[in-house]
């Protein structure tokens, strides 16, 4: 049972319809499953974006009046257990979902995710996040091995894709990163690195009452981070400055 209430989260359609292009930039995507879907504002944007084939599965029964898409777009799935809709999908979405899910979950929702696609869009809060019922907060290293596990390459290039964009939910900017199925390169790609996005501060917990926060501004401090994350900072800081003067 998990304690989680979508009319107390509220999600906007105008994030998804914004960031959904950039996920899914330069692939041909005609069908999409959308794990942990909720009321189904992803799978609406991806309807208005001309993709005919969605699906949406989550593991608390909404009802059809807060509903964003038809109902017949959305299934009950218990997420604890293994699963199979027996079919593939060009793209799956998983974003701030593995969270809510105890950590002995976690490779079965891997599994499930794995099954049904080739290419996976995946997000999950970080230590520190809060949000109802969050029971397994990991940096994306955590589940880049699990994808790593199963043949799948992970880079979080998207992130920066939509980092900037302001119509996007800052959770999903700090958070997201895609694998794709390549079983020659899983595990030999770099790290996925543990960033904080400015807009995350409101959604963390004090470092003053000993969150992980604070634990993750000492091991920015203390030189834990790869050196690759230390060399990109100024560049990365220097654009977003440049495009908040431009606007």
């Amino acid at each position: 049972s998990i304690d989680y209430d979508h009319l107390k989260n509220l999600h906007s359609i105008s994030g998804p319809r914004a960031a959904l292009p950039v996920l899914l930039a330069g692939k041909k995507v005609a069908s999409l499953l959308d794990v942990g879907c909720g009321t189904g504002t992803w799978l609406k944007a991806a309807l208005s974006l001309g993709i005919p084939d969605v699906l949406g599965v989550d593991g608390i029964k909404i009802p059809p009046d807060q509903l964003n898409v038809s109902v017949d777009r959305i299934r009950h799935q218990d997420l604890t257990r293994p699963w199979n809709l027996t079919r593939k999908f060009d793209a799956v979405l998983c974003l701030e979902v593995a969270e809510h899910l105890n950590s002995e979950f976690a490779p079965i929702l891997i599994d499930a995710l794995v099954m049904h696609s080739t290419q996976i869009h995946f997000s999950a809060a970080c230590p520190g996040q809060t949000g109802q019922h969050h029971v397994n907060c990991q940096w994306p290293a955590y589940w880049q091995q699990l994808f790593n596990d199963r043949g799948f390459v992970c880079n979080d290039a998207v992130r920066w894709r939509i980092w900037e964009m302001e119509a996007v939910e800052p959770w999903y900017r700090q958070n997201v990163f895609t694998a794709r199925r390549a079983p020659e390169e899983a595990g030999k790609e770099p790290r996925i690195p543990a960033v904080l996005h400015p807009e995350m501060m409101h959604w963390l917990k004090s470092s003053t009452a000993g969150g992980s926060f604070g634990e993750h501004v000492e091991q920015i401090q203390n030189g834990r981070m790869p050196l690759g994350w230390y060399l990109g900072v100024p560049l990365r800081a220097l654009l977003a400055k440049s495009k908040r003067k431009l606007r």
